[in-house]
């Protein structure tokens, strides 16, 4: 077992194409920003993606090489690199095109202390079984974390996806989820339910973020715990959750709760640690929405 963060899911180029012709692009992906947020914290970290030998995967790959994130590299990939294109008209609404498939390299990924995935790259045919199959592979050396910050356009209906999302939460120790995804899978249920129902699943801690309100925390013992957000100017929310969910990885390893041999100090949590780690989580969130794009903190400017 290495003090190594493996983080598995989709690395992509988002595009914006404005009304007037103007194209801007640059490197995204929900896992991607998580694995940029983990590693700007100080943390060994590496990403499991499926990148295309195109320009645009150089331009991922240099963006997160940037930060210290390490992309591993294995046999197989796409002929491109996954594209999300948001064309926006007058007004600013956005339409979106999504050029964008999903399936893992063939790699060795050692043993990890910690295995974080999520959104596209959980549950899309055919990479999202595989991703499964390793989440349950690595459970014997390490905590796994899941976020699934769903995307409905590129997902069935709410009842084809629950089940995969409910499979991956059984696999997990550490769920985060915002209440806009409960609000697509679970309509019209309060989300303390929801999360209620999620922390007897398997998990040790299922934190449901409450965009500029703060978050909460449902422990598998039954504990429950609310933070509030720092109010501050906001730029925009790209990468606001992502870079909470980096931040509640390395609070729990900064309390030693990381690692299978840690699951059941994890399941035995005090409501005073996750309080800890969550004002933390909700400070990091709220720099990362202060300032344009995914761009999370480094543990300097915490600090």
């Amino acid at each position: 077992m290495t003090d190594t963060a493996l983080i598995i899911g989709e690395a992509l180029v988002d595009a914006v194409v404005r009304a007037d012709g103007d194209r801007t692009e640059h490197p995204g992906g929900s896992p991607a920003n998580v694995a940029l947020g983990l590693a700007r914290l100080g943390r060994d970290a590496e990403l499991l993606t499926w990148l295309a030998d195109d320009t645009h995967g150089d331009l991922v790959r240099a963006h997160l090489a940037e930060s210290g994130v390490r992309v591993l590299t294995g046999t197989g990939g796409p002929e491109r690199t996954p594209v999300a294109t948001a064309h926006l008209d007058a007004d600013g609404s956005a339409s979106y095109d999504f050029d964008l498939s999903w399936d893992l390299p063939e790699v060795e990924v050692g043993e990890p202390v910690v295995v974080h995935t999520g959104s596209i790259g959980a549950v899309l045919a055919p990479g999202g079984a595989k991703v499964a199959d390793l989440l349950a592979a690595q459970r014997d050396t390490a905590t796994i974390s899941y976020d699934p910050n769903l995307r409905p356009a590129l997902m069935e209906s709410p009842e084809v996806t629950l089940p995969l999302v409910e499979h991956l939460i059984g696999l997990s120790d550490v769920v985060k989820v915002s209440d806009e995804d409960l609000a697509w899978l679970h309509p019209g249920l309060p989300v303390e339910e929801i999360a209620r129902d999620w922390a007897t699943r398997g998990p040790a801690l299922v934190v449901v973020t409450l965009g500029g309100e703060g978050a909460l925390a449902v422990t598998a013992t039954g504990e429950e715990l609310a933070v509030t957000a720092p109010r501050v100017q906001v730029a925009d929310t790209v990468g606001a959750g992502d870079s909470f969910m980096s931040g509640l990885i390395d609070g729990l390893w900064s309390a030693g709760l990381i690692g299978a041999d840690r699951r059941d100090a994890l399941r035995a949590i005090d409501l005073e640690t996750v309080q800890e780690v969550l004002v933390r989580c909700v400070r990091i969130a709220a720099i990362t929405v202060s300032r344009a794009g995914a761009n999370p903190p480094t543990a300097a400017e915490l600090d």
